[in-house]
């Protein structure tokens, strides 16, 4: 089974394939998504990881808090999305 883990606080320069070789370290990761802004296509300084299960909590205790690219990474589990009204 994997987990889906919730990246905060990446530098703008990151890139998928520098946060995959990071988790990687910790287990399998199935995929990797930086989440870009709508209207102007900049990185918005988060992403999502999704990787199995000892991986994930082995990332979370390394990962959270430590130095990357410069800034101190938040990581932890991803919570569903609320779900919110569209106008």
């Amino acid at each position: 089974m994997s987990k889906k883990l919730y990246v905060g606080n990446l530098s703008w320069s990151s890139t998928e394939a520098e946060v995959r070789t990071a988790f990687e370290a910790f287990g399998q990761v199935t995929s990797v998504k930086l989440v870009e802004d709508r209207e102007t296509g900049r990185p918005r300084g988060f992403g999502f990881v999704e990787m199995d299960d000892a991986g994930a909590r082995e990332a979370i205790a390394a990962l959270d808090g430590k130095d990357f690219g410069g800034r101190n990474l938040k990581v932890n589990e991803a919570k569903p999305r609320e779900e919110r009204p569209r106008w």
